[in-house]
């Protein structure tokens, strides 16, 4: 974090990505009891990846749809995050050790500090409980015919989880990652 910056001009954000496609998740599905409902579970192999960051501190969020998971598409959501934070904030974004998140090749953005989670620990990173929410709520089970139909759902599926009232804050909140002289409400 760059000098000169003081612990209340500091937001907590937390980053990770998800990827949907043709071959999505499973979940359960409400039946009538001794029924067995049937699932559709395509064959097909085309994709597309939420690239997602939230800051229970503000309610805020930034996601991104990118057609692949890699370096130039974690250099666009940082671009994205770094313009969404208000002038005069730092973002400390904290997210896993994948290989796009490491790299020296990642732009550095004067508003934005990287913290990499330990390695093997996605516990510890609360955009995981956002992925289950989009999943169990929006995009599991289902068909798409294309990319440009799974990039649709992505959106909605993102939007309609930043639009909720409270939930960024009441899902991703964590006691360890509050500055000690930020206050957070509930």
């Amino acid at each position: 974090m760059p000098q000169g910056i003081a612990p209340e001009q500091v937001d907590i954000w937390f980053q990770d990505e998800m990827r949907i496609g043709q071959r999505g998740t499973q979940t359960r599905l409400w039946a009538r009891k001794g029924t067995r409902p049937r699932v559709v579970r395509q064959q097909q192999s085309e994709s597309a990846y939420i690239f997602g960051a939230v800051c229970p501190q503000q309610s805020s969020a930034v996601g991104l749809v990118m057609p692949q998971a890699n370096t130039e598409a974690m250099a666009h959501h940082l671009q994205a995050l770094s313009e969404a934070v208000p002038a005069g904030r730092h973002a400390v974004l904290v997210l896993d050790r994948a290989g796009w998140h490491t790299t020296p090749k990642l732009p550095q953005f004067p508003n934005v500090s990287l913290l990499p989670l330990p390695a093997g620990s996605p516990e510890l990173n609360p955009a995981e409980q956002v992925w289950e929410q989009l999943r169990d709520r929006h995009l599991a089970n289902r068909c798409y015919d294309g990319y440009e139909q799974i990039v649709d759902a992505c959106c909605e599926a993102w939007n309609a989880f930043t639009q909720i009232p409270g939930a960024i804050r009441s899902l991703c909140s964590r006691n360890w990652a509050i500055l000690p002289s930020a206050s957070v409400i509930s």
